[in-house]
């Protein structure tokens, strides 16, 4: 037990220091390691194996609304950067580039994709001539890079994982309803297979995505109430396709221009399932996506029959959970820590007692209730528990939100509880950057998450300059 209490002390505990709990996690979880480029994480098996879950969960719900996947090249000439003035110049301090290829520099610099609008775009003119070839659905698994100044593992990183969608359409009306169905998706996903519940709505127009008319955004909130930016769905209407002359023959004969859109979740998504359910003890994961779902710890496990019951049951349940048997000669104590750290959603115990019962026991992560169940009804217990502590991760998840959003009626409402109460603010706003600007200067980084679709009337007047308010918009800090 002495190595099980060592490694519950090398967690900082989250109350003391969010930020250093984070990086003790991530370390001691074994989830990434530092590279020798600032910025670049080396994503470790086990990380991975959850970007994986994730990946395939996602990957078939496009699947199923016909979107299909393709793969853009990395390098990007910067005359087709520059095509897209709004776009260009909003990635422009982020973008790496590459100036020489071999022992020769290159007659045009190549940038490394932050994201990929533009090379979509150029394929997408070679293709589309007809109504009949729309819409095009197109997704894309990739890294891209954006030179980050400030990093930190998953939350920010210069280069990182993710999917982008692509889509043309023949109506204006057919690319809204596609961005606003894929921030669906995305919100769906949070909620059924991260058990992480979020706020939908649009982003400002200084906060939207360069180059699109409207960006819809995704905004769970941390442990300690701060934001982080989940994933954005954006309508670009046809000002992509203008500027890369992408037109098509109409149902009418004329020559027309297709109305565009692109949406993204990164691995960003692994630093929100860490800091939403983890605790003083590391990683709490989601079922749907833990890369073991059970860990097998036999009890006294030199005894006769232990260690075979351990592998007969770790076979059989294997063909249907992702099953991790430990059968090294570590103490139980230890694997306990251990299980507990990585974030494994159920820890089944079985012993020479259990065994002589036909029972074994199972331990949830989320708040450590043990079961004694009859090994005849495994294959039925287990999913039950499964799904529980699913919902009793998603459920502390909206408490913590509910009890983390406030609401201003006044500016000075708004400071008090900037200064003094973290997570989100609800209140009013008139529109205006100017107003935005002051908040952000005025409470250390506090700025618009998004307008939610469900408005709320708080008061008539705007929070900050107390001109008549347009919107109600959820405000707070964020990652």
């Amino acid at each position: 037990m002495a190595k099980q209490k060592k490694m519950v002390e090398a967690i900082t505990s989250m109350d003391e220091d969010f930020a250093k709990w984070y990086t003790d996690v991530v370390k001691k979880a074994e989830l990434v390691d530092y590279s020798s480029v600032k910025g670049c994480m080396i994503l470790r098996p086990y990380s991975y194996a959850i970007w994986e879950n994730i990946q395939k969960d996602l990957d078939a719900r496009f699947k199923q609304t016909g979107h299909e996947n393709v793969y853009m090249p990395m390098l990007i000439p910067e005359s087709l950067l520059q095509k897209e003035k709004d776009h260009v110049e909003g990635f422009a301090p982020e973008v790496a580039w590459v100036t020489q290829g071999g022992q020769e520099p290159l007659t045009e610099r190549l940038c490394i994709r932050p994201t990929s609008e533009v090379l979509f775009c150029e394929h997408y003119r070679k293709i589309i001539n007809s109504y009949r070839d729309l819409p095009k659905l197109y997704n894309q698994w990739c890294n891209v890079m954006r030179w980050e100044k400030t990093t930190r593992p998953f939350l920010r990183s210069s280069e990182f994982l993710w999917q982008e969608g692509h889509t043309m359409h023949e109506t204006e009306q057919q690319a809204i309803d596609e961005t606003l169905g894929m921030l669906k998706i995305y919100a769906d996903f949070y909620a059924q297979t991260l058990a992480i519940p979020a706020i939908i709505g649009q982003k400002t127009e200084k906060e939207k995505f360069a180059g699109a008319k409207a960006t819809y955004t995704i905004e769970p909130m941390m442990h300690n109430g701060v934001a982080l930016q989940g994933g954005t769905s954006h309508y670009f209407g046809d000002g992509f396709a203008k500027s890369f002359d992408i037109t098509f023959t109409g149902r009418d004969n004329t020559l027309q221009y297709p109305y565009q859109t692109s949406w993204g979740v990164s691995t960003r998504m692994i630093g929100a399932i860490i800091m939403v359910h983890g605790d003083d003890n590391g990683l709490v994961l989601p079922p749907k996506v833990a890369p073991i779902q059970v860990a097998i710890i036999p009890i006294a496990q030199h005894k006769e029959g232990v260690l075979e019951k351990a592998r007969k049951l770790a076979d059989s349940l294997s063909q249907t959970f992702r099953i991790k048997l430990d059968d090294s000669d570590n103490s139980p104590g230890w694997k306990f820590s251990e299980y507990e750290m990585k974030g494994v959603p159920l820890r089944l115990e079985i012993g020479p007692k259990d065994i002589e019962q036909n029972q074994c026991v199972l331990v949830r992560r989320d708040n450590r209730e043990k079961t004694v169940v009859c090994l005849d009804n495994l294959m039925e217990e287990i999913p039950k528990q499964l799904q529980a502590v699913h919902d009793g991760l998603y459920q502390r998840a909206l408490e913590n939100l509910k009890e983390k959003t406030h609401t201003a009626h006044n500016y000075e409402e708004f400071l008090e509880i900037a200064e003094n109460r973290p997570g989100f603010i609800k209140a009013m706003w008139c529109g205006d950057v100017a107003c935005e600007e002051k908040i952000k200067n005025e409470t250390g980084g506090v700025k618009s998450r998004c307008i939610p679709f469900e408005q709320e009337q708080i008061s008539d007047v705007c929070v900050c300059c107390g001109k008549p308010a347009k919107y109600q918009v959820y405000w707070g800090k964020q990652y």
